[in-house]
């Protein structure tokens, strides 16, 4: 046995079991499928934003070379929209009528042999509109405002007497603008018709929803439905929802009775698959000399599509981020000619955490009080909303052990007081949050005659490292070596599981991992129970340990047997069990359940004269609870933070008047490269939490949320200049 094989196989940082495969380029995404005989699809989009459809020509495109079928809403059947999920409705079906809700709306797909041919008969499709002035800015005062949906708005105490009495008040308004996810890889669909049976290649974040929405959209049980999606190459919450083209080239599939695959382009990635929406946040603060918070009002405006029901209650977690007696919070959404939003990595907290530690940093400067001392002297040990105590927190912990790394005891308070040359050097920091969220998950795992094991669940890994975190607790559970386990998922045949994404996959999958890799344990020791030739004849699961594929007494270490001697002595081939894991019930637990913590540091440079800004280097304390491979989890955190600087410094989806997406390719769209990226330090605090048997809270978007105040206080700090909108440019500095 290797020193590997007998190490405990949870937590420690091994790389990726599926490494190999993606550098060699031998990892199938969905836009590498290719099956027999299929053809390809091209999207025709409207150029106008709001209006209606007078006519559509497709002449010239149904004589075009190669050209199978022209769809458009003349002879698109009537469809249902997708089922509800537990994030919400899913989108509206396409093509079922002649309005226009948003501009890069699809109008018509064109099928052909080759994805050439489809894309030039798609540009002589001729769409006459009769255009109505559209609704395209959060200022505009016609468009229908729609009330917290969900039930998360916030009010105790007496915000308003509160303020009246603060010794300090800050109120200042931050806007963030919409961001768009831009993956790397375009994302791509495969569909196949096999007599009543669908399958589907897509690229998902949710193979069983997407399943489920496929037999409603087109009345199929599910039994008769397949989703694929082994491979994902990042998707950051665009994955989450079946949108209009997956459906319509479903529908394409089987019109023309073959293969049809739909790859979309860059441009239409940005009106096809939703984006973070834009938010314009009115906050108040108010303080006592001593810097406790008195008052906490939060009021945040977020657009909403025109028959849509995507929601981000951004100024949410302002309720319970801190201790405070009066907090007011509210969310609006309003309607616009928009593309659907759709979550992106970190969801409202992104920009809520923006608005909130921005006036945090400003209220420290109004006290003549540093930052870290502010954010402990209103730390909040239980949960401000029911009072009780969290599962588990070291926050406090993340701000102690993150400023001591970043050496925050050299910032001098003062602004534009310190100085590298011809640069203005900042500090800043913020506090950070992500709720806690699970949701039920399946898993099913099998240990076979040879002595190995296969562990299978419906679920994705987008990059964050499921297959191989999924795969240690697999080979911990069994006691089985690393490389004698196989680890598959993506596909919704596999036991059901929920979406990657929320930061909740871990916690609910590896739970269920372990309970079937438990079952299967057990199985072993019921088939043995009454076998004389077995050393564990009797043997309960508490009596037995596994290690290295054989399960050995306690009592006596010296015997035991292999899985591979028992299933051979009663001549089976493999056994099986499947494994649930259940999400806790808060109410039961008498405890608050608590989403992931951490504290982000940043240093940034800014060029006296020029206005640059340039990240030099970020320090994140994180307590996500139980880490289950700390070398993925370091690169969630890290890869969230770039995200993050991309937030602060770069991102914009800029929409002309007419809504239009004016940069709408990667030229336009800026992004954070390697040189804009500078030292980066992750360190983990914490325990395992108490609200999931995994012990886990998920590290997927708290990486990212706490980047932009961060960077924004220290742009404030090397300047003296606060700047309330993202993202920081140089016009803002100059």
């Amino acid at each position: 046995m290797s020193v590997v094989e007998t190490a405990p196989l949870v937590g420690a940082g091994i790389d990726r079991v599926d490494g190999a495969l993606k550098t060699a380029g031998a990892a199938a995404y969905p836009s590498d499928v290719n099956v027999p005989g299929q053809v390809y699809g091209a999207l025709v989009q409207s150029t106008v934003a709001s209006g209606r459809i007078r006519s559509v020509d497709t002449l010239a495109a149904e004589a075009a070379p190669g050209v199978l079928r022209v769809i458009t809403h003349h002879v698109t059947p009537r469809l249902p929209d997708g089922p509800m999920t537990a994030l919400g409705a899913s989108p509206p079906a396409p093509l079922q009528d002649d309005r226009i809700l948003h501009h890069g709306q699809h109008v018509a797909m064109v099928v052909a042999e080759t994805p050439e041919e489809a894309a030039a008969a798609a540009r002589m499709v001729a769409v006459e509109y009769a255009a109505d002035d559209a609704l395209t800015g959060l200022g505009d005062a016609r468009a229908e405002l729609v009330e917290n949906p969900w039930g998360l708005d916030s009010d105790r105490g007496s915000v308003a007497e509160a303020l009246a009495t603060a010794d300090v008040k800050v109120s200042a308004t931050y806007t963030t603008p919409d961001n768009t996810n831009n993956p790397l890889g375009l994302f791509a669909t495969v569909a196949v018709w096999e007599g009543g049976k669908l399958t589907v290649h897509d690229t998902t974040q949710w193979p069983s929803m997407a399943r489920a929405t496929f037999a409603k959209v087109f009345g199929l049980p599910e039994t008769s439905v397949r989703v694929l999606a082994p491979y994902v190459g990042g998707a950051f919450g665009n994955g989450l929802r079946v949108w209009p083209h997956v459906i319509l080239t479903v529908l394409a599939a089987r019109l023309v009775k073959r293969p049809v695959k739909v790859v979309l382009t860059r441009p239409q990635m940005f009106t096809s698959i939703g984006h973070r929406p834009s938010s314009v946040q009115h906050l108040t603060l108010g303080a006592d000399r001593s810097g406790t918070l008195t008052a906490v009002e939060h009021r945040a405006t977020s657009p909403v599509a025109m028959e849509d029901d995507d929601y981000e209650p951004v100024a949410a977690s302002s309720a319970v981020s801190y201790a405070c007696a009066n907090v007011l919070t509210r969310d609006t959404q309003a309607r616009l000619h928009i593309p659907d939003p759709t979550s992106m990595r970190a969801p409202a907290e992104a920009q809520g955490n923006f608005a909130l530690e921005s006036a945090l940093d400003e209220l420290a400067v109004a006290l003549r009080l540093d930052p870290v001392e502010l954010r402990l002297r209103n730390y909040a040990e239980n949960h401000p909303g029911n009072g009780l105590p969290w599962t588990s927190k070291a926050l406090k912990e993340c701000y102690l052990a993150g400023a001591e790394r970043f050496g925050w005891s050299r910032r001098d308070p003062e602004p534009r007081s310190m100085r590298d040359g011809d640069w203005l050097v900042g500090y800043g920091m913020a506090g950070v949050t992500y709720p806690w969220y699970a949701q039920p998950c399946n898993a099913r795992a099998t240990v076979r005659r040879d002595g190995s094991a296969f562990v299978r669940s419906a679920a994705t890994d987008i990059g964050t490292g499921t297959y191989t975190v999924m795969t240690q607790v697999s080979a911990d559970t069994l006691g089985i070596p690393l490389g004698r386990v196989r680890f598959d998922l993506g596909d919704s045949d596999m036991p059901a599981a929920p979406q990657a994404g929320g930061s909740g996959l871990t916690g609910a999958l590896a739970t269920a991992v372990r309970d079937a890799c438990e079952r299967v344990v057990q199985q072993v020791l019921d088939l043995v129970r009454e076998d004389g030739e077995s050393p564990l004849r009797g043997c309960r699961r508490e009596e037995v340990t596994v290690v290295d594929g054989r399960l050995h007494r306690r009592d006596r270490p010296a015997e035991g047997e292999s899985y591979a001697d028992v299933l051979d002595r009663h001549g089976k081939e493999e056994l099986t069990a499947d494994g649930t894991s259940t999400p806790a019930d808060p109410s039961t637990l008498g405890m608050a359940p608590a989403g992931a913590f951490g504290a982000k540091f940043v240093e940034v440079r800014v060029d006296a004269d020029l206005g640059v800004v340039r990240v030099a280097r970020v320090v994140s304390a994180i307590d996500g609870g139980r880490i289950l491979n700390e070398k993925t989890a370091r690169s969630q955190i890290i890869g969230g933070t770039v995200g993050g600087i991309g937030q602060a410094l770069f991102e914009e989806t800029a929409t002309d008047r007419t809504g239009r997406i004016a940069n709408a390719t990667l030229g336009d769209y800026l992004v954070p490269v390697n040189a804009d990226v500078g030292d980066m330090d992750v360190v983990f605090v914490g325990e395992p939490d108490r609200a999931t048997p995994a012990g886990t809270k998920g590290v997927g978007e708290i990486g990212l949320v706490g980047i932009a105040a961060a960077v924004a206080n220290a742009v404030h700090h090397a300047t003296g200049k606060r700047v309330r909108s993202l993202p920081i440019t140089l016009d803002d500095l100059l």
